[in-house]
């Protein structure tokens, strides 16, 4: 039986496929305006590489691999040392932004709910705060595996490591995180 070959149609891309590619990329990113930019990011590339596409792979699945590759791309800058302080930079001075995350956030009424949420917030800054302490590459590849969803293969083939060593390394980092949450949220 004779593979199916599949064609693109770049004039069409973001009539068929601009909202599943940012609906795939802000459940990844949880960041509007940084989704649009990867998924302009992963229509651009597209352009520059179309001459490769191989027919292989339907238009979508083509894209989305390009998408998944912007979305690790991201992550790798945001945990080197130098994408760290870009992001801390950006963060502080936009003033666009400051202060819309209250207006958001107001809540309704004062009953339990509220204290919940709170504790919800205080308990995410803490995760993220025990991940943070990770080492460098233990934090990368929990926040690719555990919080992202990358599959094993993605994560081994982009980092150049072992699937073993990829489960190491998380069991590694699940237990650094739990002595930290023990100490820090659960014994406070």
């Amino acid at each position: 039986m004779a593979q199916e070959k599949h064609t693109i149609n770049t004039n069409l891309w973001i009539d068929n496929y601009a909202d599943y590619l940012f609906n795939y990329t802000i459940s990844r990113v949880n960041n509007s305006d940084l989704a649009k930019d990867l998924v302009q990011e992963t229509f651009f590339a597209g352009l520059k590489s179309a001459k490769n596409f191989q027919e292989k792979a339907s238009e979508r699945t083509w894209l989305v691999s390009i998408l998944k590759r912007k979305i690790i791309d991201h992550y790798r800058k945001i945990n080197s040392k130098k994408g760290q302080a870009e992001v801390r930079m950006n963060f502080y001075n936009d003033g666009e932004n400051e202060g819309n995350w209250l207006e958001e956030r107001v809540p309704q009424s004062w009953d339990n709910a509220s204290e919940k949420n709170i504790e919800t917030v205080e308990l995410r800054q803490q995760i993220d705060a025990c991940i943070d302490n990770l080492p460098e590459k233990y934090a990368l590849v929990f926040r690719m595996k555990s919080i992202h969803e990358f599959a094993t293969e993605d994560i081994c083939k982009d980092l150049n490591i072992t699937a073993s060593n990829l489960w190491v390394m998380i069991h590694r980092a699940r237990t650094q995180l739990r002595k930290c949450m023990e100490d820090n949220w659960f014994n406070n």
